[in-house]
């Protein structure tokens, strides 16, 4: 969404870095292409002024730091001011001292509300809660089989009214009934409306009433552009928002309603839902956001993407024989396949810092990685374990079996053999000094541990043969 925004600012910044000394004149020039990179992303015009105005101050009025240059300055400022545009803060939920903690969700039809309600059951459910689904969208019957179905892909319960029932009492009730089973998060799913008409907002009022709800977030879609911003100002004069949720914020939408809720609706962004997959969706950060856009990467989310797939005692033994020489194709496939649960190798690139613009730009294809797995499993397990034993006649038969070509079955194994040397000479030297005596770790002559990981960070290999 915000690659274009990305773009022009590594433009700008570009030119900025060959420049020594930065008289006030050319940071304006600066701050003039700023204004129409913001402008051209659909960024609402009082925020563009409000922010380019914050910019302009700081950087010509505070003394620039002895320890950046200039650029770097102005650089590190923008990035300060994007997140203070983009909220500041990452939101802290808390939760009701009397349980259930209740969520009214509320928006525009195919805003993907119904969708989000399950995401955010499935993200309570991750912090130990043991949320409720309320299916009080009674417009549409189909609303409800779409929760009650979504709602058995995350093993959260659903309580739904007839569909001539009353959704206020459908709500109530269901508070009610929370509180008896123990549920300590209640999530009510409104319904939707074509466009803000007087009756359905009365409804939603009239819910909240009742149920006073701890939190009431608003579900936009981020693709609609300003229209978003106009949508959030209407609500929030009838429900006092908490926070909004954006959706669709891996489209191909300019990326202006996030850049322009936060200041124009007084209202932070919450959580963004970033795909259609169930578990894409978080906590919107806007530090992470702000570094994205300017091309800084994203590495807290790598790695909590990481650990949300990995398994820490089968990463570390990996690592452990990866760095011993003792890593196999079988280990590789296992790995392989945790990768590809972090999401498409494009969205990962994204988020790693210093990945130059022109790998960032290229269309990696996720079914290359299916071409390597089809490759290994059409290895035998020896042939996995000591791909040395790999001659003409087994290359043909795996090239067969993967439909590839023996060419392509060599690269991979001739590949993963460097990968091989490489590692272990990088263990050997990490573990200089660690032996214990003639034996290692695990009583075994020679054998000695692997570099150590960061704390709570899995360790994983960075490469891909095949793909580098």
């Amino acid at each position: 969404m915000f690659d274009a925004l990305s773009d022009r600012f590594d433009g700008i910044f570009s030119r900025l870095r060959n420049r020594g000394r930065l008289s006030e004149s050319d940071i304006d020039e600066v701050l003039r292409e700023i204004r129409v990179a913001l402008l051209e992303a659909d960024v609402n015009v009082t925020v563009v002024k409000s922010l380019v105005g914050r910019i302009r101050e700081r950087c010509v009025g505070e003394e620039l730091s002895k320890s950046l240059s200039p650029a770097q300055q102005v650089i590190k400022i923008v990035h300060e001011e994007l997140v203070t545009t983009l909220g500041g803060e990452t939101i802290k939920i808390t939760y009701a001292s009397k349980p259930p903690t209740v969520v009214l969700m509320a928006g525009l039809q195919g805003s993907g509300k119904t969708t989000t309600s399950a995401k955010l059951a499935r993200w309570f459910k991750q912090q130990g809660r043991n949320p409720m689904l309320v299916a009080a969208d009674l417009q549409r019957p189909a609303a409800i089989e779409q929760l009650r179905t979504l709602a058995g892909q995350v093993d959260v319960p659903v309580l739904a009214g007839e569909p001539s029932g009353d959704p206020r009492d459908v709500a109530r009730t269901a508070v009610a009934e929370a509180r008896a089973k123990g549920r300590d998060v209640v999530i009510v799913d409104t319904a939707g409306r074509l466009a803000i008409d007087a009756e359905m907002m009365q409804q939603v009022q009239d819910i909240s009433g009742l149920i006073e709800p701890d939190y009431t977030f608003l579900v936009v879609d981020a693709m609609i552009g300003q229209d978003a911003v106009t949508t959030a100002e209407a609500f929030h004069q009838t429900l006092a928002l908490d926070g909004v949720i954006l959706t669709k914020l891996d489209g191909d939408a300019r990326g202006g309603a996030a850049l322009s809720v936060k200041e124009v609706v007084g209202k932070p962004i919450a959580f963004a839902s970033t795909g259609e997959k169930i578990a894409d969706f978080d906590l919107f950060h806007p530090d992470r956001l702000a570094g994205r856009i300017l091309g800084m990467g994203d590495v807290l989310t790598l790695i909590e993407k990481a650990e949300e797939v990995y398994d820490q005692e089968q990463a570390e033994e990996a690592a452990a024989r990866l760095f011993e020489g003792q890593f196999t194709l079988e280990d590789f496939l296992e790995q392989l396949q945790q990768v590809r649960k972090m999401g498409p190798i494009s969205s990962l690139m994204g988020m790693m810092p210093g990945v130059p613009k022109e790998m960032k730009d290229a269309e990696i294809d996720d079914r290359e990685l299916d071409r390597l797995e089809a490759i290994i499993r059409s290895m035998t397990p020896d042939e996995r374990v000591n791909p040395v034993i790999i001659d003409g006649s087994r290359r043909r038969r795996i090239a067969d079996g993967s439909g590839t070509s023996p060419n392509e079955v060599t690269q991979l194994v001739k590949q993963f053999r460097e990968m091989q040397k490489m590692m272990k000479k990088m263990g050997g030297m990490g573990a200089m000094g660690g032996r214990r005596g003639k034996k290692g770790k695990k009583g075994k002559k020679g054998r000695t541990t692997a570099p150590p990981a960061l704390p709570g960070k899995p360790k994983m290999p960075l490469q891909l043969p095949g793909l580098n």
